[in-house]
């Protein structure tokens, strides 16, 4: 009996751990772009570094840049300043803000940018638009797509902070049978709880990656993405899920791959991660968390239910493992065994992860998070079923 009950508390784990084998291997294989996108990275940085201003003609508009913003006024100005550092030539590039009904100084921030810029740089306020009131992130990046004018929209978000071959190393990857682009994000902050958050973001990043490079997308972050607007209107954008306040970046990659499933590429490039600070507060990183998990019920593909199951399963098996050892001490071996794989495991698919980020010092933490893993993957999975949550000052509703 009790090799009966270790081998189901080593069960997940061990499927846990070949996943993550497969994930790291399919992270350590993928390029830093492609051969052919590299080298047109290359030779387009080059020649801007050597004589950026022959580049500054009028050329065509190649990609147009959303950004949703709600309260915003304090970190937009550094998005900005970013932009205004990238070395694509300012008449490649369009930036479209949307606010959405913010109440400080969003808007006035975006109007006086516009008045100096060198990029074409433009403000779609929600609460001015005909129509039934419209709120929320989709809600913004729809309209901003049907006001874009280049051919690729490159998503990020107002808090955000890019490098300035960001777009260059975007643009690098539109090829001809790309419709859809997601690149790394990387949490800022000093801490305990931002090393924690930046540790687990880290791995989604990695898993998301690996889930695109074994065409069985799973995950992205809207903070750093990119597509084709031609193939957004041919999968009927939102549609489907815009009663669901969050996913805009996750639907609309399951419904692009499952439309175009060669098209879909990550961007692994040290230019192209996009940082942003992590949640200062446990409160404000739970509510953050409960976004996300709410919209896990409505995926329609089987490969992000997959392994949310499996991640979910590991975690539990070893909390069960050491709440069970008062009532059956003989599981002490494979309780600890299942630690072992499961602890093995991460650091093994972490460590090349940990090292593209310059953040190999995190490695330390997996123990720590582990811990805590289990009891916090299960209240933001009951959490994130009921749906709702408050978010930047608003109250979401769940929806069934």
């Amino acid at each position: 009996m009790n090799t009966l009950l270790g081998l189901l508390l080593l069960l997940a784990p061990a499927a846990y751990a070949v996943r993550m084998l497969q994930f790291r291997r399919a992270w350590i294989s993928a390029p830093s772009l492609d051969q052919a996108s590299e080298k047109q990275f290359a030779t387009a940085k080059s020649k801007r570094l050597v004589n950026p201003a022959a580049f500054q003609v009028e050329t065509q508009l190649q990609l147009s840049v959303l950004v949703a913003a709600r309260n915003e006024a304090t970190t937009l100005p550094s998005l900005l300043a970013d932009l205004e550092r990238q070395r694509l030539p300012a008449s490649e590039f369009e930036v479209i803000v949307v606010d959405d009904h913010s109440t400080d100084e969003t808007a006035a921030i975006v109007r006086e940018a516009a008045q100096h810029s060198a990029f074409a740089l433009r403000l779609l306020r929600l609460q001015d638009l005909a129509g039934p009131a419209r709120t929320g992130k989709k809600a913004a990046l729809q309209e901003a797509i049907a006001a874009a004018r280049a051919p690729w929209v490159v998503c990020t978000d107002a808090d955000c902070q890019v490098l300035p071959d960001w777009l260059l190393a975007h643009r690098a990857m539109h090829d001809t049978d790309a419709c859809f682009v997601s690149g790394p994000v990387l949490l800022t902050g000093q801490g305990v709880l931002a090393s924690l958050q930046g540790l687990e973001l880290a791995g989604l990043v990695a898993s998301g990656a690996a889930g695109i490079l074994l065409e069985a997308p799973t995950m992205c972050n809207g903070a750093n993405l990119s597509y084709r607007r031609a193939s957004f209107a041919a999968v009927n954008g939102f549609s489907g899920n815009t009663h669901v306040a969050s996913g805009d970046d996750e639907f609309l990659l399951h419904k692009l791959h499952a439309a175009y499933p060669a098209g879909i590429r990550f961007l692994k490039h040290e230019q192209a991660v996009v940082r942003t600070a992590a949640q200062s507060t446990l409160r404000q990183l739970l509510r953050q968390r409960v976004r996300w998990a709410s919209k896990w019920q409505h995926y329609r593909t089987a490969a992000p239910r997959r392994l949310a199951v499996l991640v979910l399963a590991a975690n539990v098996a070893l909390a069960t493992g050491i709440l069970v050892l008062p009532w059956q001490p003989a599981l002490a071996p494979w309780a600890a065994v299942a630690w072992v794989v499961k602890l093995g495991a991460d650091v093994l698919f972490l460590t090349p992860v940990l090292r593209f980020f310059n953040r190999l010092h995190w490695l330390g933490w997996v123990p720590i998070l582990q811990l805590a893993y289990a009891p916090y993957a299960l209240l933001i999975g009951a959490a994130g079923l009921r749906g709702g949550y408050e978010w930047k000052g608003r109250q979401v509703k769940g929806s069934k």
